[in-house]
């Protein structure tokens, strides 16, 4: 109630709202509602019911739990808690019930990446909670306990088949629900119809226990891209229960990052709660959680739409406790908050003007100049807009439409005698984010390119592709080539003779691309291959027969390791030096090498769930004697100012913002500009850009055809985007197109296909840039940089 009250938002507009939701800044602001809420149902129900998430959604709400059970006596945290209006007494936790949510099936408690192990080391050890009164899911015994005898055809026992691991049931991890429904062919399949069929009993068994217990008190949880809560799907009845099931397609890749890639979790089914099961207790307080504007679409329809199956989270309006906690992006499409954000603005400025009229353009698919007044009655935005303007419909149309095409105009002009330095979190953001501005200004002579990539990325390389890797190097490792180039120091050399080799490597592997020659192609990957092992490992690149046993351990090390297991340093940096070879060979596309190329390597990029914040020594440190050395007139940085795409980015953010701003203390430049810029995790609206980059058919061909030769690492999408079943370049071709579709609908098809400018007439994408000051880029990091460092 104090958050609420607290808020500029009243807590529901009905009739449109069908449900509560609070609105923070970003997404530790988020975490430290939902620690409020959960400590303050926790203060009135010690013995209560509780059911929290995994993943990373909870970072900062796990965070500002345990901040604030630590520090709860001390008088700082004593007025904190007055303020929110808590009790002053401390919470004790060692009282409440726990329930698992969900689990991957089948899966180890043991592994790392469970979320058995999960809940056991933030939620039971974490808070203090009595293991023996939580309700977990061991997905490595459910099924297996009680498995009746079978006999076979003559009568004998069929006892030569093994069930006393999941992996004697389910080889490779691979379950078949069909068999639920069809008769089994093999012996092998009798005994998964009766595991299976015990499963069913155990989940039946489950939810008994859960509503024996009187159903869940408080459950917090996140909201998939379609819109699943829990592992509810899209089309998941409103009263389903305990359950083993199987993920959509959006869904399970939302949940590669968690399990060590999409074809682990194809192979896998899960066991999660229903939605009956989270509404089954009537005063159940249900907080969903959801930051970013990716979000935006899931959040508008389980809060305005009715109670339907396309929209799991609407089954939440059956309880009145539910509420959603957002940041602003997440809810930018509840539209009687944005009509109160309208009306409480002093001034209607153009870019709330340009805001409501492109959206109404959009969804009426009229040309701006096509609007009239009844489309605007039609729309309580447009209205509220058009009425506080102080301009006619007609005036405010034609400024918007000249405001995009000043932007258009924008977007075709090329730099001269710039220094451009590319900054990106992960190694193919800037591809994604505005590759076509790139090539623009790569052919002028004048300009001057470097590119930072501040992570290793070993995170999004799988074991697969670098079990394939190694087998071009044993290839390698025998050819006369290799032989020859061990004589030369090819691959121990580290001085100015070794980054000439390193560029070689690039050159090779071009020059198979553009050959089409897959061998000369591989040669370039494995001389790199055998220089990283070399440098990693302290191997002797002469010594040919200890690089061959290197790789054979190698072999056997990513054999033995399941899906998404942590990996040793030396692992990591192998990984992490495979992704960086392959940014070299985008940029040598363009004809910019290493030293043009930097590989920060930033310390805070770890395998840890949640990782660290960044520091000044470690990870701003780095960026700024880059800086210092190129002299930049212009600095790309990848937005995400609420936090809410992947972790990676909004701490780079972070880094970056206090190198550009330390680098202007020091040497004053008055010609910095900032570009900021956004990929396939979250976009840019129209009014939000100061420039609109035309995307012909020839710079997407060309972006596919760099993307799937040099990132072949991300060949395969075994860390996907939820849209597209494909690789990323796919993502960034579909945004770019519907950004194209958005603007010709507001300018009209003819703007473009009738411009006396062939750059113009050979638009089919757009890219989307904000050109900011210092002082713009330091107010969108500042909120939560201040956020980040409360904790």
């Amino acid at each position: 109630a104090g958050l609420i009250a607290a808020s500029v938002y009243e807590a529901r507009y009905p009739p449109r709202e069908k449900m509560r939701a609070l609105i923070v800044d970003n997404f530790p602001a988020l975490g430290k509602a939902a620690a409020l809420r959960f400590l303050e149902w926790a203060q009135e129900n010690p013995t209560g019911v509780c059911s929290l998430p995994t993943g990373k959604t909870p970072e900062y709400f796990i965070k500002w739990v345990r901040k604030f059970l630590e520090e709860w006596s001390t008088p700082a945290m004593q007025e904190e808690i007055e303020r929110c209006g808590l009790g002053h007494s401390r919470p004790k936790l060692d009282g409440l019930t726990f329930v698992q949510i969900d689990e991957f099936y089948p899966i180890s408690p043991e592994q790392h990446n469970s979320f058995h192990h999960y809940v056991s080391e933030f939620y039971i050890k974490g808070f203090g909670l009595d293991p023996k009164k939580a309700l977990l899911m061991d997905c490595s015994k459910i099924g297996l306990q009680h498995v009746p005898k079978s006999f076979g055809p003559t009568g004998e026992p069929e006892d030569h088949l093994p069930h006393e691991t999941m992996e004697d049931v389910w080889p490779g991890g691979l379950v078949d629900l069909s068999l639920r429904m069809r008769s089994p062919d093999t012996r092998l399949e009798r005994l998964q119809q009766r595991v299976l069929r015990q499963v069913d009993q155990w989940c039946s068994e489950y939810e008994a226990k859960i509503r024996a217990l009187g159903g869940i008190g408080f459950i917090m949880g996140g909201i998939g891209p379609d819109g699943h809560v829990a592992f509810n799907c899209l089309g998941c009845d409103h009263n389903s229960t305990t359950r083993l099931d199987q993920l959509n397609y959006a869904s399970q890749a939302a949940a590669a990052g968690d399990l060590g890639g999409i074809e682990a979790v194809r192979k896998r089914k899960v066991i999660t709660i229903g939605l009956g099961t989270i509404t089954f207790n009537p005063e159940c307080v249900a907080i969903i959680c959801a930051a970013g504007e990716a979000k935006a679409r899931v959040v508008r329809e389980a809060i305005e739409e009715d109670p339907h199956v396309n929209f799991p989270a609407s089954a939440l309006h059956r309880l009145p406790r539910a509420c959603f906690f957002l940041t602003e992006g997440a809810a930018k499409l509840l539209s009687e908050r944005r009509l109160a954000s309208l009306r409480r603005l002093e001034v209607i400025s153009q870019r709330e003007v340009e805001s409501v009229l492109v959206d109404l353009s959009v969804r009426l698919r009229k040309r701006l100049v096509d609007l009239d007044e009844d489309d605007v009655a039609s729309c309580p935005l447009a209205s509220c807009v058009i009425a506080r303007a102080g301009r006619p419909l007609a005036q405010l149309a034609i400024e918007v439409r000249d405001s995009l095409i000043a932007k258009i105009e924008r977007g075709c002009q090329t730099r001269h005698d710039a220094r451009f330095l590319h900054t990106e979190p992960h190694h193919d953001d800037i591809m994604l984010g505005y590759l076509p501005a790139v090539l623009r200004n790569t052919r002028v002579a004048s300009n001057e390119h470097h590119f930072i990539c501040a992570t290793s990325g070993f995170n999004s390389v799988s074991n697969r592709h670098m079990l394939m890797l190694l087998d071009r190097v044993e290839t390698f490792l025998r050819s006369p080539t290799c032989r020859r180039l061990c004589q030369e120091d090819y691959f121990d050399s580290a001085d100015e003779r070794g980054l000439d080799f390193r560029r070689r490597d690039v050159w090779k592997f071009l020059d198979g691309i553009a050959a089409g020659d897959a061998e000369l192609r591989d040669e370039g990957a494995a001389r790199r291959f055998v220089a990283n092992l070399c440098d990693v490992f302290g191997q002797a690149g002469s010594n040919a027969r200890g690089l061959c046993e290197r790789v054979q351990q190698l072999r056997a090390y990513f054999l033995a390791r399941y899906a998404g297991e942590r990996d040793t340093k030396e692992v990591q940096t192998l990984k992490g030096a495979c992704r960086e070879f392959e940014a070299e060979c985008v940029w040598g596309y363009i004809g910019w090498q290493r030293p043009n190329i930097s590989h920060l390597r930033l310390g805070f990029y770890t395998a840890d769930l949640f990782a660290p914040e960044p520091t000044q020594q470690r990870d701003v440190l780095p960026i700024l004697e880059v800086m210092r050395s190129v002299r930049p007139t212009v600095v790309s940085v990848a937005l995400d100012p609420e936090a809410s795409g992947p972790d990676t980015h909004y701490k780079v953010l972070q880094a970056a913002t206090a190198a550009i701003e330390q680098y202007a203390a020091e040497e004053k430049p008055d010609d910095l500009v900032v570009w900021g810029y956004r990929n396939v995790w979250f976009r840019f609206e129209p009014h939000e850009v100061s420039t609109i980059v035309p995307v012909s058919l020839q710079t997407i061909s060309t972006l596919n055809h760099m993307f799937l030769s040099a990132f072949e690492s991300q060949r395969d999408a075994e860390f996907p985007a939820h849209e597209v079943q494909g690789p990323f370049c796919e993502m960034s071709r579909r945004v770019q197109v519907e950004q194209y579709d958005k603007i010709e609908t507001c300018l009209g098809y003819e703007w473009f296909h009738k411009h006396t400018s062939p750059l113009i007439r050979a638009t089919r994408g757009l890219v989307f840039l904000r050109e900011m000051t210092l002082e713009e880029l330091s107010g969108a990091s500042r909120a939560l940089r201040r956020q980040a460092e409360n904790i």
